[in-house]
């Protein structure tokens, strides 16, 4: 049989990391082998961290998006598994790319040689920024060029899911429905929680249909989405932190995080997604913020205290990215220094996303 591909897109912090988390799971539980490739603009991944830390085979394109280096993703695919393509290929792109029917699932379909199961496309909405941009409200946090990236995720997708219900009332996750039946008539609308697994059947059954799927093949203005993506401060940094006596590594990421969260709302700099994972020997923890607006939470404790342990911040943020990298950095040595540890700065990225040029784009 064909490895069956599954890519999960979606906006910076919409949930695809957990929702290609418990995919995972369900195709292992069914005695399925499962490879995962994930996705950024540069290395020091949390999701990559994260997934590889809940025991799964996790393949990562860094440095550029699926869609501009094609060769990067197939070549990341055929190095998952034992000789042998995994029996399910679950594939995260980066949150703010758009047009990947073009340029990632036709190419799979027609340029690559290895036949795959192309499932239906996709894209999970974040309730956080997606009610406020489909009501056209000006306080969205993003200006129209980055609001159009979203909108393109859309229109592409063969299905919606909205993700994140168990955090919203009904009627919210009602407005949502309707918005999107109004401005995207046809698609298949899935209500989901990553988190919890409620809806998750539902999810899977979609993924399991196949026919006329993959084919919304769109116009885009790229002079438009290269904007949008630039508008954003990209940052990704991996630091070392050491005490001589144990900390709990839940309250550092907390900590940090939630300073992080004031420095921005302060400054009016809106986030697309800030997630900070600490790894300590077989612990680790991850706190994520997904917009000002919703504040910080603490998504996986580690219960755990520890002397040393390795922090990976990644921050998406509608700023400069040297104001950004100033932030962090300043937040990493106010959060150290009044816990009494000491921290270094192993590496660190900041920059805005180049334009995207697609290796391949098939309409």
């Amino acid at each position: 049989m064909k490895p069956v591909y599954i890519m999960v897109g979606g906006f910076l912090g919409a949930g695809k990391t957990t929702s290609v988390a418990r995919l995972a799971r369900h195709y292992m539980q069914l005695g399925k082998r499962v490879g995962i490739v994930t996705n950024d603009q540069t290395t020091d991944l949390v999701d990559t961290h994260s997934l590889r830390s809940q025991g799964f085979e996790v393949g990562e394109v860094a440095g550029s998006c699926f869609c501009c280096n094609f060769d990067a993703l197939t070549s990341t695919v055929e190095g998952l598994g034992d000789q042998e393509l995994p029996e399910v290929i679950l594939a995260e792109p980066v949150g703010s790319c758009t047009d990947l029917v073009a340029t990632v699932i036709r190419p799979l379909t027609e340029v690559y040689g290895v036949p795959l199961d192309i499932a239906p496309y996709g894209v999970i909405l974040k309730p956080s920024h997606g009610l406020r941009i489909l009501k056209g409200d000006s306080g969205s946090g993003f200006s129209p060029k980055a609001n159009y990236i979203f909108r393109k995720q859309i229109e592409e997708a063969d299905f919606v899911i909205i993700n994140r219900i168990d955090e919203l009332p009904p009627e919210r996750v009602d407005e949502l429905q309707a918005l999107l039946e109004a401005e995207y008539p046809g698609r298949p609308i899935l209500r989901c929680s990553a988190r919890t697994g409620e809806g998750f059947d539902t999810l899977v059954e979609m993924l399991e249909q196949r026919g006329q799927f993959g084919q919304r093949v769109m116009e885009v203005d790229y002079d438009v989405y290269a904007e949008g993506e630039a508008e954003l401060g990209w940052l990704n940094s991996q630091v070392t932190v050491e005490s001589d006596s144990e900390f709990a590594l839940d309250e550092l990421l907390v900590e940090l995080i939630g300073n992080l969260h004031e420095r921005l709302v302060a400054t009016e700099s809106e986030a697309a997604h800030l997630k900070v994972i600490g790894l300590s020997d077989a612990s680790y923890a991850v706190a994520n913020l997904v917009s000002n607006a919703t504040g910080p939470e603490l998504s996986l404790a580690s219960k755990t205290t520890t002397k040393s342990a390795n922090v990976v911040v990644n921050a998406r943020v509608g700023t400069d990215p040297t104001e950004l990298e100033q932030i962090v950095r300043q937040e990493l040595e106010t959060v150290c220094q009044s816990r009494g540890l000491k921290h270094e700065v192993v590496s660190l990225q900041s920059f805005k996303p180049g334009r995207p040029v697609p290796t391949h784009r098939i309409v």
